[in-house]
């Protein structure tokens, strides 16, 4: 059976199962680990059926109604929980289907491979409860289980009970048996290659099994040798994520590929990435035979200022649309003139615009053209056709003047009051305004956009005056770029402190070192961090540490997870914590050092799958376990990604990895 809500939702209502509320994580036994429970050579069965029996389907749904009801998981209102065989891989992320009975119900007949053949897993709703149904070779087994967080504890604390002998006998069994299957050794490769303790050299030899591997620096004749990889797809890929670099490497990667789209490629790369290349490497881009690539060339970061001039001139107008942007400071008037009259339109229009940034533009060069509403924003324009076009133009037009920086001030206050929202708007961020101009400006400001610091604050965010002034400011984006300062004064961090807007109060938290602590601790309660800035307002310097106890038993569970980082916090508090009904607050114990080894092994069965990935990397997990989850998927993963693994370990899970045959290099699984 295949997996999928959908299809699943199908199955259990032919088996007369009313599914009851949303599909979510429910606070017990994920399936996964009761699914062990049952399949596990422990298991023992509470009622066996023989499968050649008359009526092995009709008894079977008696013996388990028998079953569940004494056990309690029906009952009240007889809501429980339950997964079924070929959908619990899928469902170990944390997903049961919570159902209840209907009148003509048929769990044996239908949740198994045929009639008569179940494989299912039934639980309590409080979690304490199971009964499963398994098909053995000639009989199926009813299995129970009560009393699970008990036994779960009792487990841990066993498990934890682990001498230096049995953690030695642990390792060496790991490598015992046939050697592991490719989806496990490559699960092992991307743990390793992210493991705090495995050594540069480990890291290096695990490049064909580990994309991760490429984003941190490599030794020099590593990167040598992927780069000169015979898989196409795997030089792209060490062009695009190695920083280690060199010009050298540049010059070798690029100017060795024979096919036009892979040099194409690799100079796209390397000018997106801004990367340094070598002046005769650049030469001989410039002059390659394939228009593509010598656009590219024109775009990198190193090009000298002669390539430029001559690509600028290049036969291609392609190639001389993109090179004439950063060639016009160096070109002399008949070079310029040349471009404004290419008969290429690209040219033309890019040559136009570069014009203008220096000469006003008229209304009838303007006209003439068809020059594009964005270029309104950046050229230069004569007064009559700025003067129009405030008053004439199309609101798209008129908010790209709106931004014109040139705009004259008397047009600029048109603009203001112009009808159209839009164009107020980017009117009143505009830097020639002075903060009583910009408080007039009538906006509908939605505190829910997202956009960018405006780049004149930006610019003047070394000026504690102009600071001082910004922060007043009755425009909330202005605040807000003010916000993204490094360094601030302190009356200026008091202010934006306070400020009403909350977006200036995160920005406060996220980018400027002066931030205060009580306002890092109130924006801790509603942030819980973004990508630029994942470890915000948590990870800042200043975020309090001391006094942080007074919320271990606080409502909030944001707030309760916080004690764990005062100084005076436990070990107790923490294995309380690792107990809590939230499962932020348990993720939080489940990567504190002082955790103890019982405590990151009972949270390898937490119902959240984030919490069993970080209990599964903590460095006082028993040897035992830590084995039992590198041969398993999915959590092979991050157990090799746990720091406790010996050196010698890894290394010898690092030679597993190679193939018998490495006379030639072979194409890495993940790029299949």
């Amino acid at each position: 059976m295949r997996g999928g809500r959908e299809e699943l939702a199908g199955l259990l209502g032919r088996a007369g199962l009313e599914i009851v509320g949303d599909w979510r994580v429910e606070e017990v036994l994920p399936p996964g680990a009761a699914w062990r429970r049952v399949v596990g050579f422990q298991a023992e069965p509470t009622v066996t059926v023989r499968s050649d029996r008359p009526d092995p389907v009709a008894e079977l749904n008696r013996q388990w109604h028998r079953l569940a009801s004494e056990a309690g998981i029906l009952g009240g209102d007889d809501v429980f929980l339950v997964s079924v065989a070929g959908n619990w891989k899928r469902e170990a992320a944390g997903f049961w289907a919570r159902v209840r009975l209907t009148d003509d119900w048929d769990l044996a007949g239908v949740l198994g491979e045929r009639p008569g053949q179940p494989e299912f897993v039934t639980l309590s709703a409080d979690g304490q409860a199971m009964v499963a149904a398994t098909t053995e070779e000639y009989d199926v087994w009813l299995i129970t289980e009560d009393r699970i967080g008990a036994r779960q504890d009792a487990a841990a604390r066993a498990a934890a009970d682990e001498t230096p002998e049995e953690r030695e006998a642990a390792w060496a069994a790991l490598f015992r048996g046939p050697r592991p299957g490719e989806e496990l050794l490559d699960a092992w490769a991307r743990g390793l290659s992210l493991n705090p303790a495995a050594p540069a050299d480990l890291r290096a030899r695990l490049l064909e099994r580990s994309p991760y591997v490429m984003y941190n620096p490599l030794p020099t004749e590593v990167v040598d040798a992927a780069l000169a990889h015979p898989d196409w797809k795997f030089r792209r890929r060490m062009a695009e994520s190695q920083s280690n670099i060199s010009p050298e490497q540049w010059a070798r990667t690029i100017l060795g590929e024979r096919e036009e789209r892979h040099r194409w490629l690799l100079t796209l790369i390397a000018a997106e990435r801004r990367a340094e290349l070598d002046a005769d490497t650049c030469r001989a881009l410039a002059a390659d035979p394939s228009p593509r690539v010598r656009s590219e060339a024109a775009r990198l970061r190193c090009l000298p200022e002669d390539l430029s001039v001559t690509l600028a001139a290049d036969p291609d107008g392609g190639v001389r649309s993109v090179a004439c942007w950063d060639a016009w400071p160096h070109l002399d008037t008949p070079a310029r003139e040349a471009l404004l009259a290419d008969p290429d339109d690209r040219v033309r229009a890019a040559a136009l615009l570069l014009h203008h940034r220096e000469h006003p533009m008229s209304r009838p060069v303007f006209e003439a053209q068809e020059v594009e509403d964005h270029a309104l924003k950046t050229c230069r324009l004569d007064r009559d056709l700025a003067a129009h076009l405030v008053r004439h133009g199309e609101p798209a037009r008129r908010r790209a003047l709106a931004a014109n920086p040139r705009l004259d001030p008397d047009l600029a206050a048109l603009l203001a009051e112009d009808p159209d929202a839009g164009v107020r708007y980017e009117v009143s961020i505009r830097a020639d305004l002075t903060e009583e101009q910009r408080a007039r400006v009538r906006i509908d400001f939605d505190p829910a956009i997202h956009a960018h610091a405006l780049d004149w604050v930006r610019d003047l965010h070394h000026d504690p005056a102009a600071m001082r002034r910004l922060a007043a400011s009755a425009h909330p984006l202005v605040r807000r770029s003010v916000a993204r300062a490094r360094r601030l004064p302190p009356d200026v961090v008091e202010r934006l402190a306070r400020d009403e807007d909350r977006v200036v109060r995160l920005f406060l938290a996220e980018s400027c070192d002066d931030a205060p602590g009580d306002m890092l601790l109130e924006v801790w309660q509603w942030w819980t961090g973004s990508l630029s800035h994942p470890d915000r307002p948590r990870g800042h310097p200043n975020f309090p540490r001391r006094g942080l106890l007074r919320y271990a038993d606080d409502p909030d569970p944001r707030m309760r997870q916080l004690a764990l980082d005062d100084p005076e916090s436990t070990p107790d508090l923490v294995e309380r914590h690792s107990r809590d009904g939230h499962a932020d607050v348990r993720h939080r114990a489940a990567g504190d050092p002082r955790l103890s080894a019982a405590g990151a092994a009972r949270l390898l069965d937490d119902p959240h799958g984030h919490i069993r990935v970080l209990a599964a990397r903590h460095p006082r997990l028993p040897a035992r376990l830590l084995t039992g989850l590198l041969r398993r998927l999915p959590e092979a993963e991050a157990a090799a990604h746990n720091p406790s693994l010996p050196v010698e370990v890894m290394r010898r899970m690092a030679d597993a990895m190679e193939l018998p045959d490495r006379s030639a290099p072979v194409t890495p699984r993940w790029l299949s």
